[in-house]
């Protein structure tokens, strides 16, 4: 079934809705396959599902949680190293990540649910932005990730498309 934004929904629940619907189509991408295919580095800078999905963990922590002075788990991002969050170590399993995952989601959520959308916050770069922007930007950052895993998957095995058939 299609997640769809409400058509005449208030501000906070559209976003929210078009937020889980591009999250749940990153999960989706995920579906049905094997370790090895999930960690298959598919471009020349070694994008892979699961790398994708352990970023936008780091991300929905950071700018839910960090951003909100809420408190998060011990991220992947590393100064020297700015695609830390995107690889996958040999000692992390998808069992794991995918858990980090869900923990931030739940973690962005309660943020969601809490706050206002004309609340604000303090970005990892020292300016102040709203719930509101917040909300747009992981909109963005997640529908650009789950386009990525579609890619991602098609070459693997020809599933394509952002959600699953009716």
């Amino acid at each position: 079934m299609v997640i769809r934004v409400p058509f005449t929904g208030a501000e906070k629940e559209s976003l929210k809705v078009a937020l889980d619907r591009h999250r749940d189509a990153v999960l989706w991408k995920l579906e049905g396959l094997g370790d090895d295919d999930l960690r298959r580095q598919m471009t020349p800078s070694g994008t892979n599902l699961l790398g994708l999905v352990k970023h936008l963990a780091a991300v929905e922590y950071g700018w839910f949680c960090d951003t909100f002075g809420r408190e998060t788990e011990p991220l992947p991002f590393d100064d020297d190293d700015p695609d830390a969050d995107l690889r996958i170590r040999p000692d992390e399993t998808t069992e794991e990540v995918l858990a980090f995952y869900g923990r931030a989601r739940a973690a962005g959520d309660r943020t969601i649910h809490e706050l206002e959308v004309e609340d604000t916050g303090t970005a990892w770069f020292g300016e102040t932005v709203t719930l509101r922007w917040v909300l747009i930007h992981m909109v963005e950052e997640t529908a650009r990730h789950a386009g990525h895993a579609d890619i991602i998957r098609e070459l693997i095995d020809g599933m394509a498309g952002d959600h699953r058939p009716d």
